[in-house]
């Protein structure tokens, strides 16, 4: 049977490059690419991810943090990084984040991320001093899908050119009394996120001379529960807004239920705007912001792959477009 060292010395390249090529990895020019693909085919080589790891003493597997698989956003950046992973012969494994302290400081010293990954996705966590300090100890590619974590590469949407276009078309079509239900938790998991989007939200407002009042604020914690109970406390008193801004659409969907229950009707007495386009979004009619979670997390994988390849890192942000997808949720304040 024909092995790598056959192709390199048929070809009269490295070993590396005849690995690289046939991965289909850059730095590799379109001659020597069709050269080597030529030699393994006439060799009848084909390469295996197994002795792969085995030559480079790797283990072929990415750990992905989560803090909670209960989100479409989480299961949709893990799809997206597992399908990249495996078209490169390389394994996913999860890694829960327990949603307390304690499970937080064991985190790096855990034996799954030291022992067996070779790189580590991590996706909506906004990792504390030591929590990053622990990270670079695992001298471990890294990448964040979410908001920015310094020192850390990141995949993410432009979260204020997102709330931009969210209550820029809530302005356009006249509201002046809009709320914003957002996303902030106790444990810092999208905390950045939530910030910034609840800082725009402001921003949005002052910038047309408008109030922004504290209590036209509440906290969903990105859950539909959550947020629909939120929704019902700033719905239900006498200063009413006219439109609510839902810093994601499982938050939109909250809002929504909140608005059935209290008899309003939507978009006549109440619009409702969302970011993310999810899954169950045009069932909604939800007028919401579109990303792509799944895309952030097979560019994540590409960019841990990348560096276990030797490819020098790009970019310490990479940006995921975002726009505007307006459904029947959204109308001129009644």
């Amino acid at each position: 049977m024909s092995s790598i060292h056959d192709v390199a010395r048929r070809c009269g390249v490295s070993t590396a490059t005849v690995s690289r090529a046939l991965r289909g990895l850059p730095n590799v020019s379109p001659r020597t690419r069709q050269l080597v693909q030529s030699a393994a085919a006439e060799l009848g080589y084909v390469a295996s991810p197994a002795a792969a790891g085995l030559s480079s003493g790797r283990n072929r597997a990415v750990a992905i943090v989560v803090p909670s698989m209960a989100r479409w956003f989480t299961t949709e950046v893990v799809e997206g990084a597992d399908r990249a992973l495996r078209a490169e012969g390389y394994d996913a494994f999860l890694v829960g984040l327990e949603v307390g302290q304690n499970g937080r400081e064991r985190l790096f010293t855990d034996s799954l991320l030291r022992k067996r990954a070779d790189a580590v996705i991590a996706l909506g966590i906004d990792f504390t001093p030591d929590e990053r300090r622990e990270l670079r100890s695992l001298a471990l590619p890294a990448v964040v899908v979410g908001g920015p974590v310094a020192g850390v590469r990141t995949v993410g949407i432009d979260d204020v050119a997102a709330v931009r276009l969210a209550m820029g078309h809530l302005l356009a079509l006249g509201h002046t009394r809009i709320a914003h239900v957002g996303g902030e938790d106790e444990w810092g998991m999208d905390l950045t996120v939530a910030l910034l989007r609840r800082r725009e939200w402001r921003a949005a407002l002052e910038r047309r001379g408008l109030p922004a009042p504290d209590d036209r604020f509440r906290s969903g914690g990105f859950l539909m529960p959550m947020a629909k109970r939120a929704a019902l406390a700033l719905l239900g008193g006498t200063e009413r807004p006219t439109a609510v801004f839902a810093g994601s659409d499982e938050m939109a969907f909250g809002v929504l239920l909140a608005a059935r229950d209290l008899g309003l009707r939507v978009p006549e007495d109440l619009s409702v705007v969302g970011i993310d386009d999810h899954a169950w979004s045009a069932s909604f009619d939800l007028t919401t912001v579109r990303q792509d979670p799944e895309a952030q997390g097979g560019a994540a994988a590409r960019m841990v792959l990348d560096e276990l390849s030797g490819v020098p890192a790009q970019a310490p942000m990479q940006r995921s477009p975002v726009s505007l997808v307006v459904r029947g949720t959204t109308g001129p304040p009644g």
